[in-house]
């Protein structure tokens, strides 16, 4: 683990196994951190943060140079990374490498710039007043990433805090510590003074369990399951009121009007569901498909569905990798079954694939009603369902009766049914 810009054993001694799931095969061993860990890292970011200290005492453009310097050593160990993100979460390198590390490097870019662009405002208040807003950084920052997107994640939580002044303590997934623990060393060889940042790989229940309940965190910000959030929320509330921001899970509705491109509306539906093997949150895991186009659009996605290559991620030609664990793999395969169950339509998939690993075929349903599990449940897993709509009014109840509300989709080419219905959607981004 990294802490106050060094490489420290746990205080427990206890190692987190790391396993590659393409093959099932332990990759190596990482620091397990426990509470004690945790203080310490957290210790570690408030002296860190203390007036006077070189990073208070730093200017904010400096601030912005030292997130570009670190995106350029992002850049030079692109590979690196991107081959890391491959092996401890069986991402397809090609991805890895084209979205998950361009949006990191844009990520930290984007953020350097803003570091000297904070600005208050000056009030016009009535009296002989002179009276003004100033923006300070919130003080030690606790961040649990998951491990659907490692690296990107890691980029997206830290960069808006160092940009704005902030220190962090940051706890990787446990299935996915390899490329935080890189980062950490490419953040102290960009220059960052200790404490600034602080790695800290371990499990949910412990080490996350602490950032969440720790009174010398001033907020606390977590990407992953719904359900975690909400210990997340209360754990904030039960010590010391500490800002909150959750990014959870989706069951986005995804509407494909019968005027759309279909063929268009296909790719980009196959493409928003299987994208990372199905294990993103904004996967479009409810079509909704207008009647006089469903039996071809069922056709036509179940054809895509066939024709992915499931195998290694690191080898070219691979569109479909691994699920992450055993754990999301039983969960997956079980919700497939429910759907068998409750009398979707299986077109494909359905099963596990190959000898080794934790491979899942890409399966597509038809025939889903709105109270099946697997139309209300979150899979995060390569399974689509197909649901078919004969109105706006309709689509646009069905789409909105869920707990859920993080995106949305549309495909339409009439301009005025796009606006109408996005606009009645509730969700927090609509395509």
């Amino acid at each position: 683990m990294f802490i106050n810009n060094e490489w420290q054993e746990s205080c427990s001694g206890r190692k987190i196994p790391v396993y590659d799931p393409a093959t099932g095969k332990l990759l190596c061993e990482v620091e397990e951190a426990d509470p004690e860990d945790v203080d310490k890292a957290v210790r570690s970011a408030r002296a860190a943060f203390q007036m006077g200290s070189p990073w208070r005492s730093m200017d904010a453009s400096d601030r912005g140079q030292l997130l570009n310097r670190l995106a350029d050593l992002v850049e030079r160990d692109r590979l690196l990374l991107a081959t890391l993100e491959a092996l401890d979460s069986g991402k397809v390198f090609l991805m890895a490498y084209f979205v998950d590390l361009m949006a990191t490097i844009k990520t930290l870019r984007y953020y350097s710039g803003w570091a000297d662009k904070i600005h208050g405002k000056t009030i016009p208040v009535d009296g002989d007043y002179f009276t003004y807003t100033r923006h300070e950084p919130i003080g030690v920052c606790g961040q649990i990433i998951p491990w659907n997107f490692p690296v990107m994640m890691f980029a997206w939580k830290i960069a808006p805090a160092l940009c704005c002044g902030n220190t962090v303590v940051i706890k990787p997934a446990e299935q996915t510590p390899l490329s935080a623990l890189h980062m950490a060393a490419l953040i102290k060889e960009a220059g960052f003074p200790p404490g600034v940042v602080n790695v800290v790989p371990g499990y949910g229940q412990t080490a996350g369990c602490a950032i969440s309940h720790h009174m010398d965190i001033d907020k606390v910000a977590f990407t992953g399951s719904t359900a975690v959030g909400k210990l997340i929320q209360k754990a904030a509330g039960d010590s010391n009121l500490k800002r909150v921001t959750l990014e959870l899970g989706g069951k986005n509705p995804n509407i494909v009007f019968a005027d759309c491109d279909l063929e268009y509306a296909v790719e980009q539906a196959h493409s928003g569901l299987f994208f990372n093997q199905g294990q993103c949150c904004l996967a479009g895991s409810r079509v909704f498909v207008e009647e006089p186009i469903y039996e071809e659009f069922v056709r036509r996605s179940v054809e895509k569905a066939r024709s992915s290559v499931l195998g290694n991620p690191l080898l070219p030609g691979v569109d479909q990798g691994p699920q992450i664990d055993q754990k999301q793999f039983d969960k997956i395969m079980e919700l497939i079954e429910s759907g068998k169950r409750e009398g979707a339509t299986l077109e494909c998939g359905g099963s596990a694939w190959g000898q080794q690993g934790l491979f899942i075929q890409p399966t597509v349903f038809s025939n889903v009603t709105d109270n099946m599990r697997i139309a209300k449940e979150e899979i995060f897993g390569p399974v689509q369902q197909i649901m078919c709509f004969r109105s706006i009014h309709e689509v646009i109840q069905r789409a909105n009766a869920t707990h859920y509300g993080l995106a949305a989709g549309v495909f339409t080419n009439d301009i005025d049914k796009a606006l109408t219905v996005s606009s009645a959607l509730q969700a927090g981004m609509v395509w």
